[in-house]
C-alpha cells in the first residue's frame, strides 16, 4: 500500500492498494489492465521474436505477436482519496525476478486463468501462496474453449478452501472490475483475520 499527502496542508492522506495481475504467458493480464485503468495504461511490450521461440510456448495463442516484458500499470480511482495501483507482471519464466520486486506491499493479487492452459496458472497460484498473498483466479472466458464452473477450475488447480474463482471477461471494463471487487473484498477479509489472530 502506498499513502501520499493529497493537499498542501496534509489534511488528508491517499491512499493507494496495490494489486498484481499476474498468470501465464498471453492468458490476458496487459488486456485486464488496460481495459479497468481510467488511464492510459503504461505497457513494456515487444515483439515476439524469433530467438524467443526456444523458450515462449505460443501454443493456443498463435495469434499473439506481443510480450510484456516488464510490467503493466494502470490505476482505479474507487472514490476521492482512495485509488488501485494495477501491475501486471511479465508471464514468462525469466522475467520471474521482477515479480519480487512488483508484489513488496500488494494488498493481494489476480491470477488470470485460460481454461485451454490451465496448468500455466500453477506458478502464480503457487507464488501467492507461498508468500501468503491474498489471490483470486480470474478464469478468463475466451470464444472457443470449453467452459468449466468455478468449482471444477477451484479443484483442478487445488486450490485452498475459500480461494475465490470467478469467471471473467478480460476485455470487458465492467467484468474486470467485478474481478477486483471480489479481490479487494476477500483480501480485506483475509488481513482482518491475521490481525485478529496476531493479537488473540
Amino acid at each position: 500500500m502506498v499513502s501520499e499527502n493529497s493537499d498542501a496542508q496534509g489534511d488528508t492522506t491517499a491512499l493507494a492498494l496495490k494489486i498484481l495481475v499476474a498468470g501465464g504467458f498471453g492468458v490476458g493480464k496487459t488486456t485486464l489492465v488496460g481495459a479497468v485503468s481510467e488511464i492510459r495504461p503504461l505497457r513494456t511490450e515487444e515483439l515476439l521474436s524469433e530467438a524467443g521461440q526456444l523458450v515462449d510456448d505460443t501454443d493456443g495463442v498463435d495469434q499473439k505477436v506481443t510480450t510484456t516484458v516488464a510490467m503493466d500499470f494502470g490505476r482505479i480511482t474507487i472514490r476521492s482519496g482512495l485509488s488501485l495501483y494495477l501491475f501486471g507482471t511479465p508471464g514468462q519464466d525469466r522475467f520471474w525476478f521482477l515479480w519480487d520486486e512488483l508484489s513488496q506491499g500488494a494488498l493481494g493479487a489476480v491470477v488470470l486463468a485460460d481454461t485451454r492452459r490451465l496448468e500455466d496458472c500453477f506458478p502464480a497460484v503457487d507464488y501467492f501462496e507461498h508468500r501468503h498473498i491474498p489471490f483470486v483466479v480470474a478464469v478468463n472466458c475466451f470464444a472457443g474453449a470449453r467452459s468449466y464452473g468455478a468449482h471444477d477450475v477451484s479443484r483442478a488447480l487445488d486450490l485452498d478452501q475459500g480461494t475465490p474463482v470467478v469467471l471473467c471477461d478480460a476485455r470487458d471494463r465492467d467484468s474486470g472490475k467485478e474481478v477486483l471487487i471480489r479481490l479487494v473484498e476477500y483480501a480485506g477479509r483475509m488481513h482482518t483475520a491475521r490481525l485478529l489472530d496476531s493479537v488473540g
